[in-house]
């Protein structure tokens, strides 16, 4: 895994997170990391310590929700219809792009464009460290998940 330079999706993320002082070094990976299963590779991790960031889109609101899961877990729709009030769908890339700045593959879940709810599965707590895209599907960051959270402000609770 190499370092520096940046892209500037990549920088966004590296800005934001400073901006928030969070402290945490983004790594390129060799290989791809667009999914959690390819992101544990190649960090050498557990696929549950992969923090996938899912965007969905409200369908009554049509307000964005930006959700990060564990890579060892599926969203269940009715247990975030709970949680968050109305029935979520998966927007398309277009949607994802032009509410975060990310394409899908590479969503961070520090640095979006637009201001978006986040909510935090309660599974990334298991871990001492987990990982994140930063911003490009050859990027990411290790980072303690209650720093995360707090980062994001992100509401916490189950997915599944």
């Amino acid at each position: 895994m190499a370092t520096e330079p940046h892209p500037p999706a990549v920088q966004r993320v590296a800005d934001a997170a400073a901006a928030k002082g969070l402290k945490v070094k983004i790594v390129r990976t060799e290989k791809s990391a667009r999914s959690a299963e390819e992101a544990a590779e190649a960090v050498g991790a557990q696929v549950g310590q992969i923090v996938k960031s899912l965007v969905f889109r409200g369908k009554d609101s049509g307000k964005p929700h930006l959700l990060l899961v564990s890579g060892a877990n599926r969203v269940e729709e009715s247990t975030m219809m709970e949680a968050l009030g109305e029935a979520l769908e998966r927007p398309d890339a277009a949607y994802v792009r032009e509410v975060t700045g990310f394409a899908i593959g590479g969503v961070a879940p520090l640095g979006a464009t637009s201001q978006i709810a986040v909510y935090m599965d309660e599974d990334l707590f298991q871990f001492a460290t987990v990982w994140a895209a930063a911003g490009s599907p050859n990027h990411v960051f290790e980072v303690v998940p209650l720093q995360l959270r707090s980062a994001t402000g992100a509401t916490l609770g189950p997915v599944r």
